[in-house]
């Protein structure tokens, strides 16, 4: 299938694009949909509405933005790519102060694979612009991700001056020591992917704990893996010339602790 878009439950003409595509102030939520029910539904719920209130001041009701998901799916069996983007022509940098409820722009695409290769990570020195915000300001992400491509590397990792690891390109990092977790204490984004392993990891004898790791401290660690919303958990082979041993037996566990988060219907 090629992605719909639709503005509002209608669909998306070159028109009605314009604004979106000419501007980069909004945010949104992207999800995995099968048969029209997505693993933590709520936190992406949640995710939207504290977006639209930072953003522009007021929040797209739950029930709104539940219904221009289904008039996405529109009743569809199957599974899909979900992305749910805020925007609002009434906001521009001639009326940057403008409070009103955004508009929805839904994308239905083709599912996304999960990576299940390990990926070797290029550490580089970047901070997304309000990090705790997904938004539409991707152009920094996507070329540190190309820098790391073109010097041979899988993806990047965001560190700051001092070696403080954060977040990578489109996901979280997690590290492990022993049966612990520790995810990486820095400004950033929290992921719907890790909130779900969050939730799931104590039943598969895992425990999680907040911390700042630095690249220095790499050593200590046995593994490491990624995680997003298309993604429960890929290894890492690699952080710069620093390499973590194979991890498989792990990275089922983290699977089937995302997996134990139960589909919410939408």
């Amino acid at each position: 299938m090629t992605a719909e878009m639709q503005i509002d439950g209608q669909p998306a003409s070159a028109a009605d694009l314009s604004h979106f595509a000419l501007s980069n102030y909004g945010a949104f939520t992207s999800m995995q949909v099968e048969d029209g029910a997505t693993r933590g539904l709520e936190l992406h719920l949640a995710r939207l509405e504290a977006e639209a209130v930072e953003l522009f001041g007021v929040a797209v009701p739950e029930a709104t933005l539940r219904q221009r998901m289904r008039q996405a799916l529109d009743g569809r069996s199957g599974r899909f790519s979900l992305r749910v983007n805020l925007f609002s022509d009434a906001v521009s940098l001639r009326a940057p102060d403008a409070v009103v409820e955004p508009c929805v722009l839904t994308t239905l695409s083709p599912p996304a694979s999960p990576l299940t290769t390990p990926l070797r990570l290029q550490s580089q020195v970047y901070a997304r612009e309000v990090p705790h915000l997904k938004h539409a300001a991707t152009f920094g992400l996507t070329r540190a991700r190309r820098q790391a491509v073109l010097a041979g590397f899988d993806d990047a990792l965001f560190v700051d001056a001092e070696g403080l690891i954060s977040e990578g390109s489109i996901w979280n990092i997690g590290f492990v020591q022993g049966e612990a977790v520790v995810w990486p204490e820095a400004p950033l984004l929290a992921g719907t992917g890790q909130a779900l392993l969050q939730r799931g990891m104590a039943e598969f004898g895992l425990k999680g704990v907040t911390r700042p790791v630095h690249l220095s401290d790499l050593a200590d660690f046995d593994a490491a893996f990624i995680c997003n919303s298309a993604t429960p958990a890929c290894a890492v082979a690699s952080i710069d010339g620093h390499k973590f041993r194979p991890a498989e037996p792990l990275i089922s566990r983290l699977i089937d602790a995302w997996r134990s988060n139960a589909c919410q219907a939408i």
